[in-house]
C-alpha cells in the first residue's frame, strides 16, 4: 500500500537562526539545530537555541554534542553535554539528540538512558554514531531500553540510500517500538524510492547550499577567500521540493 504524503515527517539539519527560519518557511516538519554540521554537529549557543525556540511553531530538537570527532566522551564532556540537555528543556525545545559509544563499539546505554531520564518529558533521538556501532541490531534493542524515541541512521554506510537494506531490516525489527529515520545523502531525487524500499516515514537531510554574501565591501586580501563571498544557507524553495517528492 502507497504511503499518504501527510504521513511522513521531514526534518531538516539546520546550523543558525537564517536557516532555521528558512527550513521552517519551507515547510519543515521538525528542525535539527546544529552548529558545525561540516564536523556532524555541534550544539549550537544558547541565543540561537532559545532565539529560534521563541520565533517558530515548530519542533527543535537540538544536537547535544560538545565537538566533533568521535562519539567516546571524557566524563567532563558528558558532564558538559547533560548541562546543555537540562539547558534545552528549560527552554522549551521539543527534544535533544544524542548519541554515545563504549570504546569497544557498544552503545553507551548508562549515558543515553541518564540524557533520557533528565530531559524527559523532552523526546530523545540517537543520531548517527549509531552508525559506528557494532552490532546495530543489539544497539537497537539497547536504544528502545534506554528510551529514546527515534534513530537516525544511514544504515552503517556513508549515505541511507547505500544503507537502505539495513534500514529496512532494521525498521521491521523496530516493528513500531522505535522510529528509525533514514539520514545522509537524502535529497530530493531520492527520497520517494528511500520511502518505498525501506518503509520508513521520517527522513532526514540538511537540503545545504552555498549562499552569496550580501556584503558590499572586502579587503583585497580576502576578495577571493570562500568564507568571505558566501556561506551554507538552506533555500525554502529546496524543503518544498523536498517535501512534495514524497507525494
Amino acid at each position: 500500500m502507497p504511503h499518504i504524503y501527510n504521513e511522513f515527517t521531514i526534518e531538516i539539519a539546520t546550523t543558525d537562526f537564517e536557516s532555521t527560519k528558512n527550513a521552517v518557511a519551507g515547510g519543515a516538519d521538525r528542525i535539527e539545530l546544529c552548529a558545525n554540521l561540516g564536523e556532524g554537529g555541534t550544539t549550537q549557543s544558547y541565543g540561537v537555541i532559545k532565539t529560534c525556540r521563541e520565533k517558530f511553531d515548530v519542533s527543535i530538537y537540538p544536537i547535544i554534542r560538545v565537538r566533533g570527532g568521535d562519539f567516546l566522551y571524557t566524563d567532563e564532556e558528558f558532564d558538559c553535554m547533560l548541562a546543555d540537555a537540562i539547558n534545552c528543556k528549560n527552554l522549551d525545545c521539543d527534544g535533544v539528540v544524542v548519541g554515545f559509544l563504549k570504546a569497544n563499539g557498544e552503545i553507551d546505554t548508562e549515558r543515553t538512558a541518564r540524557i533520557v531520564e533528565s530531559v524527559y518529558p523532552l523526546g530523545v533521538t540517537f543520531h548517527r554514531a549509531f552508525d559506528r556501532c557494532k552490532d546495530p541490531r543489539e544497539a537497537l534493542e539497547q536504544i528502545i531500553g534506554a528510551g529514546c524515541e527515534r534513530i537516525l541512521t544511514s544504515g552503517q554506510q556513508l549515505t541511507a540510500p547505500e544503507g537502505a537494506p539495513l534500514i529496512r531490516e532494521l525498521n521491521e525489527q523496530a516493528a513500531g517500538r522505535i522510529i528509525i529515520m533514514p539520514g545522509s545523502g537524502v535529497r530530493t531525487n531520492n527520497i520517494k524510492a528511500l520511502a518505498d524500499s525501506t518503509g520508513c516515514t521520517q527522513f532526514h537531510s540538511s537540503l545545504r547550499e552555498m549562499v552569496a554574501s550580501k556584503m558590499k565591501f572586502n579587503t583585497p586580501a580576502f576578495a577571493n577567500d570562500g568564507e568571505s563571498i558566501r556561506y551554507s544557507g538552506i533555500d525554502p524553495a529546496a524543503v518544498a521540493a523536498f517535501k512534495k517528492a514524497l507525494a
